[in-house]
């Protein structure tokens, strides 16, 4: 390093070279050099959620007493700025760092600190003014709350609306169209398309309701709790209005925790909240399943519908179209089973009064909300709103499909239906025309037991 690239810094530990440009401090600095692991800082989500915190703990030691108002403003304006994500680059930190997150936070406060002394002309200290009343053992567990449930509420919920919506209106648009139901891939009785598609809305509705109802453990917060779980530094009333001025800024509710040792020592609700995006990501990574055994062929698959064409599908096969969307969507499906791997195993890691993984918690917490929210909206935009449905070939396979035998089950019995299936099947006839020569059924008795339309009748509860 050269003299006009580098500035000297101090802290407890010492005096380094911190860039010149750079907006943080000695320890932010220290965090850096210790640890080169990834090149992966926190996500932007993160970076926003440590400005609020700092922004209401302003106001709210402010509004105490315990800090002059100018200074607290400054803080606060800085602090937006940070949560805006006008200072991104100043947080360089890995996500594989100390457990707690203290490198995190005090980047946080270096950076405020130095954007507030800038603006008022006067030394704002990043630990006793950005930092008071705080303690990174609240912060980074409040940090994640905050961060997952502001994404939750503003992007996972609205795509999950967004894609059962779409869904929806396709299953009205196919409600008359009947196809081929399938049990273990083989044909079995007909159902309708919107039943089908159906199936779909209701899973991503249950999702969106487990979501829902893990969003009010999500939105009580560990900010005031400080150290260890005592408040130890912090005003007894500093936790409750912390949550208030969050709530204020972001139009979430936000409570404080009912027991700080809870709130610091474990991260359960975060697994919590990884269970369900995992179930959610099963659904789907069915979903995606289905509609790309639906769009297989054209001509040596289902060939059921087709995909939107988006894009060429093959370096060396001209003409071949792939279903990419549905692809996308499952391999975001894997990566957040992958992540409620990695979050189990690091809320298992709570010692006594502090969990030591919360960096990564945060981080594949936040990816798989990101991710998820992303990949629904895709697959709502991308897929199922502009698939066609190839009805004469659904038709064709509805008319020839031997399992339409089981209609007659109450009146000719299991073992006749059962050769009228074998029969059927090995000379590629349609069933109602085997019926009509091994059965002594009229016309009118098969084209009644065998509509295919009565026989998907059934199977929601209105």
């Amino acid at each position: 390093m050269t003299k006009k690239s580098y500035r000297k810094e101090r802290d407890s530990m010492g005096e380094l070279h911190v860039p010149a440009e750079a907006l943080w401090g000695a320890q932010t600095q220290r965090a850096v050099e210790n640890f080169p692991v990834t090149g992966l800082a926190m996500p932007r989500a993160f970076i926003r959620a440590l400005g609020l915190i700092k922004w209401a703990a302003a106001g709210a030691n402010s509004e105490l007493g315990l800090i002059e108002t100018p200074k607290a403003m400054g803080i606060q304006a800085a602090a937006l700025e940070v949560a805006e994500g006008l200072h991104d680059s100043q947080f360089p930190i890995d996500v594989f760092q100390t457990g707690s997150g203290t490198s995190s936070n005090m980047n946080a406060n270096e950076v405020i600190a130095t954007l507030a002394s800038r603006a008022l002309g006067t030394e704002i200290h990043p630990n006793d003014d950005v930092n008071m009343g705080q303690s990174s053992n609240d912060v980074i567990p409040t940090a994640i709350h905050v961060s997952a449930a502001l994404l939750l509420v503003e992007d996972l919920l609205p795509s999950l609306q967004q894609l059962q919506e779409t869904i929806e209106a396709r299953a009205k648009e196919f409600d008359g169209v009947v196809k081929t139901g399938r049990t273990h891939l083989m044909d079995a009785m007909p159902v309708r398309l919107s039943q089908e598609l159906g199936g779909w809305a209701t899973q991503i509705s249950h999702a969106s309701a487990r979501l829902t109802d893990t969003l009010p453990r999500l939105s009580s917060l560990a900010q005031g709790g400080t150290a260890v779980g005592t408040g130890i530094n912090a005003h007894p009333k500093f936790g409750a209005k912390i949550a208030k001025l969050l709530s204020e800024q972001t139009g979430h509710q936000f409570e404080p925790a009912v027991n700080y040792f809870e709130a610091l020592s474990s991260q359960d609700t975060a697994v919590e909240l990884s269970g369900q995006l995992k179930v959610l990501a099963v659904a789907l990574t069915k979903i995606a399943n289905d509609l790309r055994w639906m769009n297989s062929g054209p001509l040596a698959g289902l060939g059921e519908i087709e995909l939107p064409p988006l894009q060429p599908g093959s370096s060396i096969m001209p003409g071949k179209v792939n279903p990419v969307i549905p692809e996308a969507v499952a391999m975001v499906a894997a990566q957040v089973i992958g992540n409620d791997a990695t979050i189990t195993v690091a809320g298992q890691s709570g010692s006594f009064q502090l969990n030591l993984m919360l960096p990564v918690i945060a981080y594949n917490l936040l990816q798989s909300i990101g991710m998820l929210a992303n990949a629904s909206a895709l697959l709502a935009d991308k897929a199922i709103a502009g698939f066609t449905v190839n009805r004469e070939r659904l038709a064709e396979a509805v008319n020839r499909n031997p399992i339409l035998v089981t209609a007659l089950n109450p009146v000719i019995g299991y073992e006749k239906g059962a050769a009228i299936a074998k029969k059927a099947y090995a000379e590629g006839r349609p069933i109602r025309e085997v019926a009509a020569e091994l059965t002594d059924l009229t016309d009118e008795e098969l084209d009644r037991l065998l509509d295919a339309v009565e026989l998907t009748r059934g199977g929601i509860k209105s």
